[in-house]
């Protein structure tokens, strides 16, 4: 088990990354977050009202054996990690998609989790070479480096130049 601190290995600062600094074979950690009860009941009381993930007593004896978070509350928490640490703050332009969202482990009240990305492909846009297309390979992981999540996910980016 290793301590994964805040911060990152990129030459330039989130707010002042462009879609150039972002390089194909990269992997880059960011951390963390640890889950509460509360948190895990909250977010599926209004998204995802699933006995397992709202009433404490009925998971203790649902097929998780105890209450575990919604998989789209563990999106959202590899999204805030996502969108704080690793996504340009000057240069995204949105994104056309995921592929591959796949839940692995459940989420448990407690548990401790940091990002891992991986930096797959970059291209320009055919299109608007004022733009380039990186596709990344997001991993949510436990303490024990387990991935929980994993998606690949595709940003539109701006290019430092325009051009």
């Amino acid at each position: 088990m290793s301590p994964h601190p805040e911060g990152d290995s990129f030459d330039v600062p989130v707010g002042d990354r462009y879609f150039e600094d972002y390089v194909a074979g990269t992997i880059h950690e960011y951390g963390g977050v640890t889950v509460s009860e509360r948190e895990i009941v909250d977010f599926a009381s209004r998204f995802d009202p699933q006995s397992f993930h709202v009433d404490p007593v009925a998971a203790a004896h649902g097929p998780f054996g105890g209450l575990i978070a919604s998989g789209w509350h563990t999106v959202a928490l590899m999204m805030q990690l996502f969108a704080t640490h690793y996504l340009s703050a000057v240069a995204s332009l949105g994104s056309p998609g995921v592929d591959e969202l796949r839940w692995l482990r459940p989420v448990r009240p407690g548990d401790h989790l940091h990002l891992r990305v991986t930096i797959l492909d970059t291209r320009r846009s055919r299109s608007d070479p004022r733009r380039g297309i990186v596709r990344t390979l997001a991993e949510l992981l436990d303490l024990e480096d387990r991935p929980v999540l994993r998606v690949t996910v595709v940003n539109l980016l701006s290019t430092r130049n325009g051009g």
